[in-house]
């Protein structure tokens, strides 16, 4: 049984601070696994970012967040939350690698249609300033010296539910303050569950071949450039975190038809697919840089919902590793620890391509090499993919948690904490888990 406590140093610190806000909203020592658990916000309806969107300074001593109430800060500190921006229509997009801002847009948009303008605060001081306008789309990165935005717009706005409760645009970024929610009768009539359901809508928003763009914004002058333009599906745009003229993206829909994970380079040279499907069913997908730039890791099934991997593919030299990943430990979106020797997971729930039967649970990995026996290397050893396993430690019991809505793991710039979403005790909140354990 889970029980709110705060320890000694931490109510010496409220005493001493006079402040009630620097303590944690909830502690506990998870019974599971012997980590140290936080809840770090009292709103409902808080939220960090997706996992691949950089919401730390480029110090690490502050996060940026969303609230209900609009963009605070978080001191990593002591896990002190201060308003920035006030405004209930606003969206946090993420912050800069170079400078302590935080860039938002006037509205909250889940989709590539319509207008928005482009913001900026200072982290410290709270002084906002637009930087630019964009007529159509939405904005999903900035490039490592801060001088490009990244975008994606498309023609029309299809819905993913006949309601149009779930837009089509940018499903990656979806769940800001909510849950998402899919339905679809299977060829018998009867309901599909929450994966398959979800795989349906998006082959029929795929098969709308609706016209999109990627573009950048130069942040200095204001120009609209074209990238990539497509009736394929373009989505989930990110920029390297240190080579500012590199851009991923995917072609979104279902993982086992599309060819999904693609970079170019800012000038529309260099346009390269990273992972060719070799096998019916297999897919590859929820991509992302690593801390250094140097490599690009994707969750990778051989085939589908049956073998599992995290791959990497390194850019400079396009050598490969993949480290095998059993069912109970699959996850949503994996991420990297910053001193890239670790890596995170958040688990699954039994509806998901995996099917885990016990796999709600935040992980933590650590790689492992497969040597070749007695040291004896096939000729060709080098250019074949690198295989591996990982060593697998539960850092937090989510059986509690509605992964209709994902955890969103990051790591916080230290390394010593994970940063996540959930909804464990009802409505959405965030959360910290401490990697090493607790001697409590």
């Amino acid at each position: 049984m889970r029980k709110a406590m705060i320890g000694w140093a931490a109510m010496a610190a409220v005493g001493l601070a006079g402040a009630a806000q620097a303590k944690p909203a909830a502690e506990w020592i998870d019974q599971t696994t012997g980590h140290r658990v936080l809840r770090l916000t009292d709103q409902p309806g808080s939220a960090s970012l997706y996992f691949h969107q950089n919401s730390y300074t480029p110090q690490g001593d502050k996060m940026v967040i969303s609230t209900p109430d609009g963009i605070a800060v978080m001191t990593l500190a002591d896990w002190t939350i201060k308003p920035l921006v006030k405004g209930k229509d606003l969206q946090l997009l993420f912050t800069g690698r170079k400078t302590r801002t935080a860039y938002y847009a006037s509205r909250k948009r889940d989709d590539g249609a319509g207008g928005t303008s482009i913001f900026v605060a200072d982290i410290d001081s709270g002084k906002t300033r637009k930087i630019a306008t964009v007529n159509g789309g939405s904005i999903g990165s900035i490039n490592a010296d801060e001088t490009l935005l990244l975008g994606q717009w498309a023609a029309s706005d299809k819905p993913l539910q006949p309601d149009g409760t779930q837009k089509a645009g940018t499903p990656e970024i979806k769940q800001t303050f909510g849950q998402a929610h899919y339905a679809a009768n299977g060829p018998d009539g009867k309901p599909l569950s929450f994966a398959e359901a979800k795989e349906v809508r998006l082959n029929e928003r795929l098969e709308a071949k609706i016209p999109m763009e990627i573009f950048t914004i130069d942040i200095r002058t204001g120009e609209r450039k074209v990238v990539v333009a497509s009736t394929d599906w373009l989505n989930h745009i990110q920029f390297s975190p240190t080579d500012p003229g590199l851009i991923m993206y995917c072609h979104e829909g279902p993982w086992h038809k599309v060819d999904r994970i693609w970079t170019i380079r800012t000038d529309g040279s260099g346009k390269q697919l990273i992972h060719k499907r070799i096998m019916n069913m297999e897919i590859a997908g929820h991509e992302f840089f690593s801390p250094d730039g140097a490599w690009i890791w994707y969750d990778l099934q051989t085939p589908r919902g049956e073998v599992f991997w995290l791959a990497g593919y390194e850019i400079a030299t396009g050598r490969r590793q993949w480290y095998h990943v059993d069912r109970n430990q699959w996850s949503v979106h994996y991420n990297q620890a910053p001193d890239m020797r670790h890596f995170s997971g958040d688990g699954g729930d039994s509806e998901m391509v995996a099917h885990a039967p016990d796999g709600k649970y935040l992980y933590l990995f650590t790689p492992r090499a497969i040597p070749d026996v007695a040291g004896i290397h096939a000729d060709n050893a080098a250019d074949l993919i690198a295989p591996g396993t990982f060593g697998v430690e539960k850092i937090v019991d989510m059986r509690k948690h509605d992964y209709r809505l994902e955890p969103n793991i990051t790591f916080t710039p230290d390394g010593k904490w994970m940063i996540f979403r959930s909804n464990m005790d009802g409505a959405p909140h965030i959360y910290a888990a401490e990697i090493s354990k607790s001697d409590e």
